[in-house]
């Protein structure tokens, strides 16, 4: 039985999904360095961790400590998106569920070394947009997060997760 949510978090949209998720399942909240001390060790969890390259950092971590029941990596694209790139890259078991989940993006909290190549990556996106003739809802909100910085972290996009609790 699942005995709490730990996450990792770069720039607050993990954290803030952990904490939503938190407050619906009514389990305690953990930064992964926070369980690490806390909890014992094997201990059932929900790992959440945001996405870089399709890797969820922290995850090997957290796996060498928990017994981890599901795993949620947060990342810019649409949620449900990744999902075969994140199980593979990371070795994920095909019994363990795996989610995606959008989060958001803003450069200004980014920190170094992950500001620099993110400048490089936006760049690389924008363009990859701009070529497109008509660009779709995804393209226009990663547009958005890239110019402005935007969170589109929602409660519902928990919901797939928190069934596969029960």
């Amino acid at each position: 039985m699942i005995k709490a949510i730990v996450y990792t978090s770069n720039t607050g949209y993990t954290a803030e999904y952990a904490r939503i998720l938190g407050e619906k399942t009514s389990l305690p909240v953990y930064s992964l360095d926070k369980a690490v001390k806390a909890l014992p060790k094997d201990e059932e969890i929900i790992y959440l961790g945001w996405l870089m390259a399709a890797f969820v950092k922290g995850l090997p971590q957290a796996l060498k400590h928990f017994s981890v029941k599901i795993v949620c990596g947060v990342c810019m694209g649409e949620s449900g998106s990744q999902l075969d790139s994140v199980r593979k890259n990371n070795g994920i078991p095909e019994e363990i569920p795996v989610f995606t989940l959008q989060g958001g993006f803003d450069m200004k909290k980014l920190k170094q070394p992950y500001k620099f190549m993110m400048k490089l990556m936006a760049k690389h996106l924008k363009n990859q947009i701009s070529q497109k003739p008509t660009p779709n809802e995804e393209d226009k909100k990663i547009l958005n997060m890239l110019d402005r910085g935007a969170s589109y972290v929602t409660e519902t996009a928990l919901t797939p997760i928190i069934e596969a609790m029960k």
